[in-house]
């Protein structure tokens, strides 16, 4: 019995370190920079972070007056942002910078003083390599019918997030969570595909109206 528990024991914490480490991203990560050729630099607007990013395929249609970028990559946290901050942020030298992260660190358990650590530094990286005038936002979690006993935890996170966007010059808060909530507080159930996690055309819609305000 004991070396049951001991196997399922490392085989969990074998998993959480694995689930952890950012090389798991590497193949991805290489492959989104295999075009950068071709990417025009001039007055560039990136979009990163988690698969809500990696997802939405429309963002050049959405906003075709402005040069933007999709360097999403799924399942991925704080901390594999701030791993993958140079190549996939910094070595664009973007005049704005949409940030989602936030969503699967919360899922995995982290609290948001870690989340917000690692926010911190990925703040300061980006601040030492670029003008502080570089405008970064930081998009709300999002609310999900998958996710949704989790929500006291998400609305903590954003609340926290917002309060700490505050204090940072040219840092702002883009609210996806709000416009997702029908009348009752509740989760609208039409946004999402049959996951229930990712959203569909209706979901980027909202995420539409709210980002092209800070655009």
């Amino acid at each position: 019995m004991r070396k049951i528990l001991f196997l399922l024991f490392f085989q969990f914490t074998l998993a959480t370190a694995l689930a952890q480490d950012p090389l798991r991203f590497e193949t991805e990560v290489k492959s989104m920079l295999a075009g950068d050729s071709l990417v025009n630099k001039k007055k560039l607007i990136l979009f990163t972070g988690s698969s809500s990013i990696r997802f939405y395929a429309d963002l050049k249609n959405d906003f075709p007056k402005q040069n933007v970028l999709n360097r999403g990559f799924g399942g991925s946290e704080m901390s594999d942002l701030l791993y993958y901050a140079k190549p996939l942020i910094l070595n664009y030298q973007p005049s704005r910078v949409f940030i989602y992260e936030g969503d699967n660190d919360i899922n995995a358990g982290k609290s948001t003083e870690e989340i917000l650590a690692k926010a911190d530094q990925l703040l300061t990286l980006l601040r030492s390599q670029r003008s502080p005038k570089i405008k970064i936002i930081f998009i709300a979690a999002k609310p999900s019918v998958a996710r949704w006993q989790l929500k006291d935890k998400y609305e903590d996170f954003n609340r926290q997030l917002k309060q700490w966007t505050s204090t940072k010059k040219n840092v702002l808060y883009a609210d996806v969570w709000t416009p997702m909530l029908d009348s009752n507080g509740e989760v609208r159930k039409d946004l999402f595909l049959e996951d229930n996690l990712h959203m569909n055309e209706k979901g980027y819609d909202i995420w539409k109206n709210v980002i092209s305000k800070y655009l």
